[in-house]
């Protein structure tokens, strides 16, 4: 029998990709060049990460396979730093949702879509935050920079405006 897991219940605004680290590997040299790349859906795949992600494949049981970012807190900062003309995608999150607690998620299980996830472990924020986000950023995300998780079955995610 087919375990069923709790639903996150959100819409799903974006869904970005990159094919290589501009931060991971770069401490004390300039960030790569890397582009981010916005997708109406992606695959994923148990055990392995998203299709045509940097992380696809990093590391075997590796906790960031997916990792998920909530809009609400992309806006709030926006507000708090004063910074405009910032896209979500500066924070390198894979899937931006609109209404979850995402910290709520972590060592549970969950599906989204019909898909498996485990959320492991909050994605937290670093020093480039400040640099691809804007100063402040690395302070101000601290307990809400988003949600690392494991894929647990395959299938595929879409955005859900």
């Amino acid at each position: 029998m087919e375990e069923t897991l709790p639903s996150l219940d959100c819409k799903i605004e974006h869904i970005f990709i990159s094919e290589g680290h501009n931060y991971i590997g770069h401490h004390g040299k300039p960030p790569g060049c890397n582009k981010i790349i916005e997708v109406k859906k992606i695959e994923c795949v148990a055990g392995r990460g998203l299709a045509g992600d940097r992380f696809f494949d990093h590391k075997e049981n590796y906790k960031g396979q997916i990792t998920f970012f909530e809009m609400e807190i992309y806006e709030k900062l926006c507000n708090e730093l004063n910074e405009s003309g910032k896209v979500p995608s500066d924070f390198r999150r894979n899937v931006l949702t609109r209404g979850a607690d995402l910290n709520q998620w972590i060592g549970k299980q969950f599906s989204l879509q019909g898909i498996k996830f485990e959320g492991v472990e909050e994605c937290r924020p670093c020093y480039w935050m400040n640099q691809s986000f804007g100063p402040g950023a690395e302070l101000a995300l601290r307990n809400q920079g988003g949600l690392r998780a494991r894929i647990l079955s395959t299938g595929s995610l879409r955005v859900t405006l």
